[in-house]
């Protein structure tokens, strides 16, 4: 297959050029080589190539900074899409769009559904509602949340380094969700896409935790005593900021997203999120 990754240098792209450069005719787009936001640009570069599959991972994701620069959040993660979409239908391209926990409020009880209704409360949620509504139903939008790996800024790198640096850590214990692990996802989307599955799934490694819970796993994979993490609320983590910190966006309380839908599309689901945490937490202390 003839397949273009977005975000091709990010974390997840990283995985998917490996997984994919071995087997298919794939080209990786990034900012050195093609503005997302630029439609002359994205048109010219999916026409050229023509391909059978674009994997869009390239987002802007870096939430609180979303908060402070929504014009460019929508720019990057809603009108971009727009235009990928328009060149995917110019040539016939099936679109697999990753999406985010983040359209969702948090304030369910229980596991999010595919079918449950978005309502985002931060920038980055909404921008990325709105790639979500530039698809065409026949396409895939695969909803991520917490992607870690051994490459780019993620919880895992800033916990190891931050235990390297101090004696205690203090991390939210009323944030629950699933940590991914990019490989992992990796995996799953070429899945997807190189099936054309249509739809909303969620797709993520398995095990709910909270922030705190999850970085005491951490701290454990890498050596160090958990016990060493001491849990903080939100309220709290907030009230301790500097004053004249920039705006935090709001962050969904309940983030577990429900894998229904690749359950019962006779896709196996992701494994639990320790055993890829150790994998990462051993690449990245081997490659110290």
């Amino acid at each position: 297959m003839r397949i273009i990754v977005t975000g091709c240098r990010g974390q997840l792209g990283t995985e998917l050029m490996s997984i994919l450069e071995p087997r298919h005719d794939v080209v990786g787009v990034d900012l050195h080589n093609c503005d997302l936001t630029d439609r002359d640009a994205v048109l010219g570069t999916i026409t050229t190539v023509e391909p059978d599959l674009i994997l869009h991972g390239a987002a802007f994701t870096a939430v609180d900074r979303c908060e402070a620069d929504p014009e460019t959040a929508f720019r990057v993660n809603s009108l971009a899409t727009r235009f990928i979409a328009d060149g995917a239908r110019r040539v016939g391209a099936h679109v697999v769009y990753v999406s985010t926990d983040y359209v969702f409020d948090g304030t369910k009880s229980g596991p999010y559904l595919e079918w449950d209704e978005p309502n985002p409360q931060s920038v980055y949620g909404r921008s990325k509602l709105g790639g979500e509504r530039e698809l065409d139903p026949s396409w895939t939008v695969a909803r991520t949340s917490w992607v870690c790996s051994a490459h780019g800024a993620n919880m895992v790198k800033t916990v190891l380094k931050v235990a390297a640096e101090r004696e205690t850590l203090s991390f939210v214990d009323d944030q629950v969700g699933h940590p991914t692990f990019a490989a992992d996802l990796a995996a799953m989307l070429v899945r997807l896409g190189v099936a054309r599955m249509p739809g909303v799934f969620h797709v993520t490694n398995a095990g709910a935790v909270s922030w705190y819970e999850f970085v005491r796993e951490i701290m454990a994979a890498a050596g160090h005593d958990p016990d060493r993490v001491q849990p903080i609320s939100t309220e709290a983590f907030a009230a301790a900021r500097p004053a004249d910190a920039p705006p935090m966006a709001p962050r969904p309380a309940n983030s577990v997203l429900e894998n229904f839908a690749l359950r019962h599309s006779g896709m196996e689901p992701l494994r639990d999120f320790r055993e890829p945490l150790a994998e990462v937490v051993a690449q990245i202390q081997t490659s110290r």
